[in-house]
């Protein structure tokens, strides 16, 4: 297994008032070249029935962020994996999200969408003082909890 190092810088703007932050980019997201690209992901479906914005190109769905004050990036900054599920990354190196938020001082909340991101943070930035929720995982692994009940809990948290 070779290490892997994160494709994309963050999807982040001055006015940025939340970071969402997942783990590590799907295999999918490495071959589309950008964030949350699985077709079975739900995250941008769940984004755009939110906002009402459409999110089917890229440049949608960064102005999306834009309009509605959000960051995105991922915990994650390389590691050594087989697939595209968290528990099978290894050998892992977190991103600078310390110095993100220094760079970014709008930022008030964190959202991470996946657990292992919520624990990488909590273990290696456990001295940064930001308000953390967890959001549920819009994987198609993750198939515990209906698309709408994911809607309702993301606009309650972010909106």
């Amino acid at each position: 297994m070779e290490k892997a190092l994160h494709p994309f810088q963050p999807i982040i703007f001055k006015g940025s008032k939340i970071l969402i932050l997942g783990s590590f980019p799907s295999i999918k997201s490495f071959e589309e070249n950008f964030y949350y690209a699985h077709p079975k992901n739900q995250f941008w479906k769940i984004l755009s029935q939110i906002t009402r914005y459409p999110a089917i190109s890229k440049d949608q769905k960064i102005w999306l962020l834009k309009e509605h004050h959000l960051a995105l990036w991922d915990m994650v900054k390389s590691c050594k994996r087989k697939n595209s599920l968290d528990n099978n990354l290894q050998e892992i190196e977190v991103n600078d999200i310390k110095k993100l938020l220094q760079e970014y001082p709008n930022i008030e909340k964190i959202a991470f969408t996946s657990r292992l991101a919520e624990r990488l943070f909590k273990k290696h930035f456990k001295d940064v003082k930001v308000q953390t929720f967890y959001l549920p995982s819009p994987s198609p692994a993750y198939a515990a909890m209906k698309f709408e009940d994911k809607c309702k809990i993301y606009k309650e948290l972010l909106f």
